[in-house]
């Protein structure tokens, strides 16, 4: 897991196993059937994830972003990130098994635990071999303190589009 791909497949794996996430708590765990007086029928009531667990759509976006900061991050800060990937990844499989105390179905828990130990293995992985792993660009950053910056140095095609502008014809001897 180490160098470009082992930081590519960990953040498409968080990625993807917390869009799992947010997507099972949307569908629905529970159906409470209500019986009424005869000849009405029976009503079902639906509780869906995020309704037995509030906690999992805010978990699974944090997992989420924490795939993107993977790309985005470096050094320390990347090993921080891991590590609330790994509490994130926790904390849905606490909320999936507190939901799951309501004896309810158990298609789409599992498949929620499924996703988020996914999570917990990412950030586990990311605290180990976070130090392997390609940094962006430091292209972006803000210019240090004293530190001359390239960009405002001309470049010579710039030098005579200048001229040109201030009416000077750059191509005469001079």
């Amino acid at each position: 897991m180490k160098g470009r791909r082992g930081l590519t497949v960990t953040a498409l794996a968080t990625a993807l196993a917390s869009a799992v996430v947010l997507f099972a708590a949307t569908r629905n765990w529970d159906a409470i059937m209500t019986h009424q007086v005869s000849p009405l029928p029976p009503t079902t009531k639906y509780r869906t994830g995020s309704e037995m667990s509030p906690w999992l759509p805010a978990l699974g976006a944090v997992g989420l972003a924490g795939a993107g900061a993977l790309l985005a991050t470096r050094g320390r800060l990347r090993t921080v990130v891991g590590g609330l990937l790994a509490v994130a990844g926790i904390g849905i499989i606490g909320a999936v098994i507190e939901a799951l105390r309501h004896r309810i179905g158990v298609g789409w828990p599992v498949l929620t635990i499924v996703a988020a130990a996914v999570v917990v293995a990412a950030g586990a992985l990311t605290i180990r071999y976070s130090d392997t792993w390609p940094e962006m660009s430091a292209r972006y950053d803000r210019p240090q303190a004293g530190h001359t910056d390239k960009t405002t140095t001309k470049a010579p095609q710039t030098e005579l589009w200048d001229a040109l502008d201030r009416g000077e014809d750059p191509t005469a001897d001079k």
